[in-house]
């Protein structure tokens, strides 16, 4: 009699509960545990300090401002992305001790903040650097006046220095002779004769500033603010006229050529 077949014996599998890796944070209760060890060092133990900033630390803010850097875009405004993350982290190490965990607050919150805080102003520094210089490679791109003040010298002199040079205080008299033919109202006659005054005296004045002028014209004409308003806007219609119709008055006030 053939024996009959017996059944096979599956062999159970094994199941293993395997342990969730915990993911390590960057800036965790390691970094927060260095940097209470680190501030409660001695200053002058600077080879223990170092260690502590070196081996756990340093990772932790570099990391840091790496993440702030590309996250925000910070990186689009400055040459070196290194040189930027380098600096910004020695910033951090500077504020080390700065930090005081008994207000309640995480040193990462803290750190993350004042590195933040660092970018925006040195982001905002190389826009405002940028702005101001101008490449020579794109004249057809420059205004006029532009190219006027690069023809006459390697700095464009200030405002009030160019009012006040010697050939334009002849212009300007010109300009004064001009407008009296046009003015006749008595309170715009003061006006006219303070502005005069002051352009005579400007040499003498210690403090100038827009309002400090207003000061003065108001003094030397006796008018009161609406009367020296009023009158000096009537004036400056009359100025826009002759401004106009001479030429020669162009290259004193910078008026670009799309406008003659």
């Amino acid at each position: 009699m053939p024996k009959k077949a017996g059944k096979k014996k599956v062999a159970s599998k094994k199941t293993t509960k395997r342990k969730r890796r915990t993911k390590r944070l960057y800036f965790g209760p390691e970094t927060d545990k260095a940097i209470a060890e680190y501030q409660s060092i001695e200053d002058d133990d600077t080879d223990a300090r170092a260690k502590i900033y070196h081996s756990t630390i340093q990772p932790s803010f570099s990391k840091l401002v790496e993440n702030l850097i590309f996250i925000h875009g910070f990186a689009k405004n400055h040459h070196s992305y290194e040189a930027l993350k380098g600096d910004c982290v020695s910033f951090l190490y500077e504020n080390l001790q700065k930090f005081d965990a008994s207000r309640g607050t995480k040193a990462f919150s803290y750190f993350n903040v004042v590195a933040k805080n660092w970018l925006i102003i040195q982001s905002k520094k190389k826009t405002k650097n940028r702005l101001r210089n101008c490449s020579m490679s794109n004249l057809s791109k420059m205004k006029s006046t532009d190219k006027l003040a690069i023809e006459r010298s390697n700095i464009a002199p200030s405002p009030d220095e160019y009012v006040i040079s010697g050939e334009n205080r002849l212009i300007l008299v010109e300009m004064f002779e001009k407008l009296k033919k046009k003015i006749s109202s008595p309170n715009e006659i003061l006006c006219l004769n303070a502005i005069i005054t002051l352009f005579d005296k400007i040499e003498e004045l210690d403090y100038l500033n827009k309002r400090a002028i207003f000061v003065y014209l108001r003094e030397i004409s006796g008018l009161t603010p609406k009367q020296l308003s009023v009158s000096m806007s009537n004036i400056r219609k009359h100025y826009k006229d002759i401004k106009k119709t001479n030429v020669e008055y162009y290259s004193l006030f910078f008026i670009d050529e799309g406008e003659k």
